[in-house]
């Protein structure tokens, strides 16, 4: 299931709210998603943060047009992705929110294989959304598309966080965008804004000095 509870997905009907999603039962845990629930992250460990925009928000049709993510010392990487062939599906209004038009990304995205193989270089072990229902559709589609296999496991940002700090995101996303005029709704900002939320949460008497 899907609720919108603080998430900075720019195609999403609420904003600052994140995606508690909970797999199917048929999907295993696995001893490294249950650690996970059972102990708290050492908050001087920054998670990577990985955000997609899309054609829509259509689970069956839409499809991954930019993607972007924020390593633990801040760095951002972003790159806009060539529709695969197949991939027809288009929303003028969620292009009115993202503003990447169509034909952007047939003249500069990059092929599905070359935007594969970047996450790869740049990525391992688990990386977090705050939108994971859709996220993990739209990276599934980008790798089956490049015929490759991630070298990272997508989380929900959501195991990361005790009831205090869900309560509290939607506050610390609100300083962040305010301090660093970050205009959301673009895969890389988007993801910045997680990386520097989390690091807001982790030091919330620093964030609101």
């Amino acid at each position: 299931m899907r609720l919108f509870l603080l998430s900075s997905r720019s195609l999403r009907p609420q904003q600052a709210r994140i995606d508690f999603t909970i797999r199917s039962a048929a999907i295993p845990l696995g001893p490294t998603r249950e650690w996970l629930r059972l102990q708290p992250l050492n908050p001087s460990i920054i998670p990577t943060f990985l955000d997609f925009e899309a054609s829509s928000l259509d689970l069956v049709c839409s499809y991954p047009i930019e993607v972007g993510i924020c390593l633990p010392d801040g760095s951002l990487h972003s790159w806009l992705i060539r529709p695969a062939p197949l991939w027809n599906d288009w929303s003028e209004s969620a292009e009115a929110i993202h503003g990447i038009p169509r034909q952007q990304l047939l003249d500069e995205g990059l092929e599905v294989e070359l935007v594969a193989q970047a996450l790869n270089d740049h990525l391992e072990g688990m990386v977090f959304s705050d939108a994971w229902t859709f996220d993990s559709l739209w990276l599934y589609q980008l790798y089956k598309a490049a015929r490759m296999k991630p070298s990272f496991r997508l989380e929900s940002i959501s195991l990361l966080l005790s009831d205090q700090q869900v309560e509290a995101w939607q506050a610390h996303r609100k300083l962040v965008l305010e301090r660093f005029g970050l205009r959301s709704h673009r895969a890389g900002n988007d993801a910045r804004i997680l990386h520097e939320t989390w690091k807001s949460l982790q030091h919330p008497h620093a964030a609101s000095a």
